[in-house]
């Protein structure tokens, strides 16, 4: 049970953490990135970057990656894309909606995968399933906006996603420190 608890609580803990940082990357995205091309192509590079090194992060604290197959292949794909965001940056800013466009869709089906595993053992993951499921409808619009006119900054265009991303793990955080809670009785 303590074993339970300790991961509730270090999961808790990475919700909360993905959440502010996804939260600090959409206000850079909509000030700084919006009015500096340069700066949202690096936020667009930063963005995959890290959701790479936490997922590492989270599957090293919960078993190494060979235990967390789905965080095992986030981390390998989110690290493809940011080297590929930076490689399309000097190519085709089409191109960069594709790669972010097919991440999306991977990266929600992970997720998907992977709340669902979490649920048997934690509970409190809908919103983690439904963040995965709507990542996944997100790549698809990334893929069709690829074919309209685009913004000087895409960064901008991403946003929206990394904000309801933020959103979905702070409602996960909050759902896990509510189950506790109540668990734990009346104080």
């Amino acid at each position: 049970m303590a074993d339970d608890t300790n991961g509730a609580d270090a999961l808790k803990r990475y919700y909360f953490l993905r959440a502010f940082v996804s939260a600090v990357w959409v206000a850079a995205a909509f000030t700084v990135g919006a009015a500096n091309p340069l700066v949202g192509g690096a936020l667009l590079v930063l963005y995959p970057a890290w959701d790479a090194f936490a997922n590492a992060r989270d599957a090293a604290a919960n078993g190494g990656l060979r235990a967390n197959l789905p965080q095992a292949f986030n981390t390998a794909v989110s690290s493809l894309v940011a080297a590929g965001v930076l490689a399309a940056l000097n190519l085709d800013p089409r191109l960069v909606l594709v790669l972010f466009g097919v991440w999306a869709i991977l990266a929600g089906v992970l997720q998907l995968a992977a709340g669902v595993r979490r649920w048997r053992t934690f509970g409190a993951q809908w919103a983690m399933v439904l963040s995965g499921a709507q990542s996944a409808l997100a790549g698809g619009h990334f893929l069709s906006k690829a074919a309209g006119p685009l913004p000087a900054s895409l960064a901008p265009v991403i946003a929206p996603y990394a904000a309801f991303g933020a959103f979905y793990f702070l409602v996960s955080a909050i759902a896990l420190t509510v189950k506790a809670r109540r668990a734990a009785g009346p104080a």
